[in-house]
């Protein structure tokens, strides 16, 4: 995959160096005009059920790819989710390969709508959810080094 997009040092979804954290990678999607896309396995630390995903675990991913949809033209564009509506289709097993994807619906500017779903490997759906996203106010960030929060695009963990 190419267009890999930014990660930060500590955050629990996309921390590359947070020892608890999902460490969650995202790409430009090839196949999708504004989306993105991962691929992920779930591990066993983070199921609720056994076998299955804890339904907080499976919303947080999906809250990270939404975030991430509009940062494809600007990797310094944040913007946090007002709303996530999710709906869990089917169990989302742990230690499986999933497909994460992400996608723009609307973009107003400081306010914007994406989509976002889970897949198993067959390409079933599994979980899928419609966000309301806000951008961060731009002085929210004034004196942040980003650079120094880890914010950066590491290199692919394979």
């Amino acid at each position: 995959m190419i267009n890999k997009l930014p990660n930060s040092r500590n955050c629990f979804a996309c921390g590359m160096e947070n020892p608890i954290g999902l460490k969650l990678e995202f790409y430009a999607d090839p196949d999708t005009e504004g989306g993105v896309v991962g691929e992920y396995s779930v591990p066993k630390v983070y199921e609720g059920y056994p076998g299955i995903v804890h339904g907080g675990v499976i919303s947080t991913i999906m809250d990270e790819a939404v975030s991430r949809v509009f940062m494809l033209k600007d990797h310094n564009r944040f913007m946090y989710t007002a709303r996530l509506t999710t709906k869990y289709r089917k169990h989302v097993p742990v230690e499986q390969p999933l497909r994460i994807t992400g996608v723009a619906v609307k973009d107003r500017g400081r306010v914007a709508e994406a989509h976002t779903a889970i897949y198993d490997a067959s390409g079933e759906l599994l979980a899928e959810g419609e966000a309301l996203m806000v951008a961060l106010p731009p002085g929210d960030l004034e004196g942040v080094a980003l650079e120094e929060l880890g914010w950066r695009v590491y290199p692919d963990t394979e």
